[in-house]
């Protein structure tokens, strides 16, 4: 029988086999359509040739090492941490995203390895410093990562040292946060009610969504003697306009935030003199978690809306291939690490265009005038709807959902 989606309170707890692997496999060609699909010049060297993902999953993890590999011929190792499939149960989205993205690179000759473990472990980490030099083995090329990418969301972190399990959460500090929302399936409007998160809480948030992690992975390569010279790292992070602070930005999410940057500095101060660290501040998308963030999917759905008319919309793949084409690797910064285009901040930012003031206004003025009557004219909420089945194999052009499905044929 078909494999159809199982959506609860806007978390689908399903996924379908060959949609996952169809939407990689466009992923793939997106690249190599804006790139051109073949090795680029290294006369000049600079461009990464060994690329480590924490977190290659799903959505901007997945979409930097597709971009690394496919873009720039680039060998990968990639860290997640997925529910496997088997004859009785579909896997969770990543798996298959992984499995298909190691099948891809295998079929263009590109070496990869995909770890599936706890990324916050010290014996995972051990377990990828052996993989980086299996896979640079392969490669013919020195064990020393050229670009380590962060991209970790999960929600909860047992400490290494010590055991202790830490819990993260999405709440306001202060004052109870409420905001408007919206049902994707049936364009239902409703008030969503977050209460304010305990000192605790804010605590266990920093431990599991700051930069401790990241600096663990930088420091425990570096003893290895696995960073290139030339290292660059980069860490993913949300701003978002002042509508959605409440909940995000100036809430516990946000204080981890504020870790994961001050972790950017810090890993400044230690690495090598050519290597360089950054927070990338990237645009508001559609995944997993931002489906179940008050006010995130009624903003997101007005954003879309107004990006796509002015031609300014991207997804995670258009995301990253910006990342690495006009910032990380433009001629001038492959030369000099210092000519990466930051803010005041230091931050890359790729939520320039939905940061546009043409762009918040008309997304904030349609937010005040939609109704349940007239969202699916005003808004985006079907293509919200699309993104989030995408995400997990479903709504996929081309796959025939009423087909019989076997979860180990993708």
């Amino acid at each position: 029988m078909g494999v159809k989606p199982m959506i609860r309170n806007n978390i689908c707890l399903n996924s379908h086999p060959k949609g996952c692997a169809r939407a990689v496999q466009e992923q793939i060609a997106a690249v190599q359509r804006a790139l051109g699909g073949k090795a680029p010049d290294r006369a000049a060297g600079g461009l990464p040739r060994l690329i480590l993902v924490i977190g290659c999953s799903t959505g901007y993890g997945l979409a930097s090492r597709i971009t690394g590999a496919f873009g720039y011929a680039a060998a990968t190792v990639g860290v997640s941490l997925e529910k496997a499939a088997s004859a009785a149960k579909c896997g969770t989205p990543g798996w298959y995203n992984n499995r298909v993205f190691d099948r891809e690179a295998a079929a263009a000759g590109l070496p990869a390895q995909t770890l599936d473990g706890d990324a916050f472990s010290q014996a995972v980490k051990a377990e990828t410093a052996a993989a980086i030099r299996e896979t640079a083995a392969a490669a013919g090329i020195p064990p020393r990562i050229d670009l380590l990418v962060y991209s970790l969301a999960s929600p909860v972190r047992a400490d290494p040292r010590d055991g202790v399990l830490y819990r993260s959460v999405i709440k306001p500090i202060g004052q109870a946060y409420q905001g408007r929302t919206v049902d994707m399936l049936t364009g239902k409007l409703s008030l969503a009610r977050s209460e304010p998160a305990s000192e605790e809480e804010i605590a266990h948030t920093i431990k599991v969504m700051g930069g401790e992690d990241w600096e663990l992975w930088i420091d425990a390569l570096a003893a290895e003697g696995l960073l290139a010279p030339s290292i660059r790292s980069v860490a993913y992070t949300y701003i978002g306009p002042e509508l959605s602070w409440a909940i995000y930005k100036n809430g516990a999410i946000g204080r981890a935030k504020e870790d994961l940057e001050r972790s950017c500095r810090a890993i400044n101060q230690r690495l090598p003199p050519g290597g360089r660290a950054w927070v990338s501040v990237n645009k508001a998308l559609v995944t997993r978690a931002s489906a179940v963030i008050p006010v995130i999917p009624f903003y997101v759905s007005c954003l879309f809306k107004v990006m796509k008319e002015k031609g300014l919309h991207e997804g995670c793949i258009e995301q990253m291939i910006r990342l690495y084409r006009d910032r990380l690797y433009t001629p001038e910064a492959v030369k000099d690490p210092a000519k990466v285009a930051v803010d005041a901040g230091g931050r890359i930012r790729l939520d320039d265009w939905e940061m546009r003031e043409d762009v918040q206004r008309e997304t904030l003025e349609r937010m005040g005038r939609i109704t349940e009557e007239n969202i699916h004219t005003l808004s985006d909420i079907q293509g919200f709807k699309h993104d989030f089945l995408e995400a997990h194999g479903f709504d996929v052009e081309g796959i025939d959902y009423d087909a019989d499905s076997n979860p180990l044929d993708f």
